[in-house]
């Protein structure tokens, strides 16, 4: 296989930094919508890079379950990896690639646990499986095999047998409040569109990069 062959060209559309509004979630959301329109297969999946205690980046694809002019949010174990990295250092960047629509989206900024109240109120929403699940799993931390992780899901099921299911102590929600959102558009050429906004004093700044 030579990987050096493989390349495709964008042509699918262009980003103008008239066009792009002097605040990013308005043009976010349009993205976002065109997305799921679109038959995005995961439209809602993005990379999230945190800084590891080592001092290395750690990177893993996790799902967007909300945004709003405060951030983004997305839930996971407190206690997994990316739980213990993020309070040790509350800094992460997401990443949304869309092929089918040749962009991305690039967001960095800070993170905080959203309340307890907020958490209840997705994990209630969640299939019964999935709550049982983050039961379950010892996120991140080694087990002796699949059958010890099964046999920890048929205990929460039966354990919670005949009532809801709560959400776990160590399980919740994080928000990445943003100070950077970069807007990428695929373009012929490798000249693509890239607009940049920076959050400075509560406003918004808006630049054109380099591709």
């Amino acid at each position: 296989m030579d990987l050096k062959t493989i390349r495709k060209e964008y042509t699918l559309g262009s980003l103008d930094v008239k066009n792009s509004g002097d605040d990013p979630f308005p043009l976010f959301s349009r993205w976002m919508h065109e997305a799921v329109t679109a038959g995005v297969a995961e439209p809602t999946a993005m990379t999230l890079s945190t800084l590891g205690s080592d001092g290395y980046p750690q990177s893993r694809v996790v799902l967007l379950k909300s945004f709003d002019h405060e951030g983004f949010t997305f839930f996971t174990n407190y206690e997994s990896d990316k739980g213990i990295t993020l309070k040790h250092h509350p800094m992460a960047a997401l990443l949304f690639f869309w092929p089918e629509l040749q962009r991305q989206v690039r967001i960095t900024g800070n993170v905080t646990r959203v309340s307890r109240e907020t958490t209840e109120s997705y994990f209630a929403t969640r299939p019964r499986g999935s709550q049982a699940g983050a039961w379950a799993s010892e996120q991140s931390r080694e087990i002796p095999s699949r059958a010890y992780l099964e046999a920890r899901f048929s205990e929460t099921e039966l354990k919670f047998a005949g009532t809801s299911i709560p959400a776990p102590a160590n399980w919740g929600g994080y928000l990445l409040g943003p100070v950077r959102i970069e807007f990428w558009q695929g373009r012929e050429s490798r000249l693509h569109d890239r607009i940049l906004f920076e959050k400075l004093e509560n406003c918004w700044n808006k630049k054109r990069l380099a591709p």
